[in-house]
């Protein structure tokens, strides 16, 4: 739980240090700006539109402004207060999810459990804080704001299924619970990206409109001579309100289309369209050879994954207005921050300060599996990080933010959403531990059927013992080096054409030094593997120059080779990725005359390996695989 006089203390020193601060103006309660002319009746605040360009009072003229306002008021009552929309009810000044027994239950972990099905997104498992009334699970309909749908209703000739699915996600996103999708298809990505981003334009939206509303109601009070609203407190320690971590350039190229599919051109101006597209997209006459390919010449994950520019080091700001999108601005300028793990990070570390980040309300991560197989700790470094009291004020006007802010209570209120094709201990510890939203949070699962292999391939798991996790790595190198390993050393079927598949670095290293040790033939293929000696080592081991291949998983995630040679195959640990293990048991029969019977399989697992082992032998055989002896 938060430490209540930590928070304070400093919160106080971060006024203290702003209003003193050399060249920075002293923090006063807001007072409206003089009404100099008929287009300057409102004023937005500058913490939510620090440009002049976009400020309603300057940007619009008479009709946009009252067209804005109007629409503003649409969705509040006669006092500018929202009674039962959802964004009001979560995010507003005195959020009706916020409690102090909320946030308890949240610390400690007590949550209430329950299993439901939501149409297209299938049978999910919900969490609730205990002693907590979050309200419905899901809503009939969504909350998304009419202006923003047209686009979306206009559209013709969207599948049956897509339709269901984005109005059931909607449907859901709008409870502003948590929602993890831990087995998203190739085939739904887009659908689930088009959806997603409509429920954050339409967060950012209302967001404005009610800062916007409430600078009108400052402005009519003052004019009548009386005090300011109380409950005017609509706003964040920065602009930033939404991030979006992504592994590629081309994912976040993917995710930029979808916004701007629900801002079309004339109504909407894309700023800056060209240089995005260019920067995050191949350079001129480039030519994708994933792309191009003939179907079925890669595997079509490789191809929706690697397809496009793959640099993974990026980060860019995104500002919404009512009429324009303006990538490339500024973070403490914008309203979306798109990154990856690493070009976020090197931020931070730059600027020696996350500030941008203290008031993130929405939170998406997609492509999971792929940030699994980046380096992970780059995630971790983002999310601690998050929502946290900013160092320096960035002439924030402390009278219109919100109370949970200034509590240090942001990290309760914010939606997470996350994206995977599959689920791994690293996604489920973020969901388990990371996930603090007092609304609840939700989860989809699915019973995985056993994958398909040749038919006729000798399979054998293997099994040891761990009562501990922290002891898992030690107990699977010395099963695999005193019983494993010795055995098959001693067949002369075994001891040669086979290849030693390894899904962590960590144990590849290991294990490649225990070879170095022994008297036997072998090279490596890692993800470090330079293409000469990538070139080398298949060509070795084809040849029967190297009798052992060890192979990590992450090289085969890059690299997708296809390896000739092989009659044995060990799985140190089963893959991460199902598909990996059909591919791998079809490679022998590569070669011409290979029978089923000559192809062998050893996958060494325990019950701490269930996520990897489900994917491949099915739910229900892992269950009988993992049951205690």
């Amino acid at each position: 739980m938060v430490d209540e006089n930590t928070t304070t203390t400093r919160l106080l020193t971060l006024l203290n240090v702003s209003a003193t601060k050399a060249g920075k103006k002293k923090w006063e309660p807001y007072v409206p700006a003089v009404k100099l002319n008929k287009r300057k009746s409102v004023r937005v605040m500058e913490d939510e539109n620090p440009t002049a360009e976009d400020t309603p009072d300057v940007q619009m003229g008479d009709g946009d402004q009252v067209q804005e306002i109007a629409f503003a008021k649409e969705e509040m009552g006669p006092e500018g207060v929202y009674t039962t929309d959802p964004y009001e009810q979560h995010f507003g000044c005195n959020s009706v999810h916020l409690s102090e027994a909320a946030r308890l239950s949240v610390d400690e972990r007590a949550w209430n459990l329950q299993q439901s099905s939501r149409g297209r997104l299938g049978p999910t498992h919900e969490s609730i804080p205990e002693g907590c009334d979050p309200g419905p699970s899901i809503m009939k309909g969504d909350a998304i704001l009419d202006r923003l749908k047209k686009p979306s209703n206009a559209r013709k000739g969207v599948p049956k299924d897509q339709h269901d699915l984005q109005n059931d996600l909607l449907s859901t996103l709008s409870t502003y619970r948590d929602l993890y999708l831990s087995s998203s298809s190739w085939e739904n990505r887009k659908p689930t990206r088009e959806a997603i981003s409509l429920h954050l334009l339409n967060h950012i939206t209302k967001k404005r409109r009610r800062v916007i509303k409430n600078n009108e109601r400052i402005s009519n009070a003052t004019k009548a001579g009386n005090e300011p609203p109380e409950d005017i407190q609509d706003q964040g320690f920065t602009r930033p309100s939404v991030l979006i971590l992504l592994p590629f350039r081309s994912s976040a190229l993917a995710w930029f289309s979808a916004l701007t599919t629900h801002t079309p051109s004339p109504e909407y101006q894309i700023e800056n369209h060209t240089r995005f597209t260019s920067e995050y997209g191949l350079p001129s006459g480039a030519i994708d050879k994933l792309a191009t390919a003939e179907p079925g010449t890669y595997p079509h994950d490789h191809v929706e994954t690697f397809k496009g520019n793959v640099d993974d080091n990026f980060r860019v700001g995104i500002k919404l207005t009512r009429k324009s999108v303006k990538p490339f601005t500024e973070f403490y300028g914008c309203d979306i921050i798109m990154a990856s793990p690493l070009g976020l990070r090197q931020s931070i570390q730059k600027e020696k300060n996350a500030d941008y980040l203290s008031s993130i309300e929405m939170l998406v991560m997609d492509q999971l599996d792929a940030l699994t197989m980046q380096n992970w700790d780059h995630v971790k470094f983002i999310l601690d990080h998050l929502n946290k009291l900013p160092k320096e004020a960035h002439d924030t006007d402390f009278s219109r933010t919100k109370p949970w802010y200034l509590d240090g209570h942001s990290e309760y209120l914010r939606q997470s959403i996350l994206l995977s094709a599959y689920e791994t201990p690293e996604t489920r510890q973020l969901y388990n531990a990371r996930l603090k939203n007092v609304a609840g949070k939700i989860k989809t699962y699915k019973r995985w059927p056993p994958i398909e292999v040749p038919e006729g391939v000798d399979q054998s798991f293997l099994r040891f013992e761990c009562g501990n996790p922290k002891d898992e790595t030690d107990k699977r190198f010395n099963y695999f080096t005193t019983q494993l390993l010795p055995t098959i050393l001693k067949s002369a079927v075994q001891s040669s054409n086979t290849v030693i598949f390894v899904p962590s670095y960590f144990d590849f290293v290991r294990v490649h030094n225990h070879f170095r040790k022994l008297s036997v033939s072998f090279t490596v293929l890692s993800e470090y593997s330079t293409n000469q000696e990538i070139s080398r080592a298949r060509q070795a081991f084809f040849s029967g120059q190297k009798s052992f291949l060890i192979v990590t998983e992450r090289f085969h995630f890059y690299k997708r080779y296809k390896l000739r040679g092989i009659r044995n195959l060990v799985f140190y640990g089963p893959p991460d990725h199902p598909q990996f293990y059909s591919e791998y048991l079809s490679y022998p029969f590569l070669d011409d005359g290979v029978e089923s019977l000559d192809v062998t399989c050893r996958v060494l697992y325990s019950k701490y390996d269930w996520f990897r082992l489900e994917r491949i032998a099915g739910t229900e055989e892992a269950i009988e695989l993992t049951k205690s002896l």
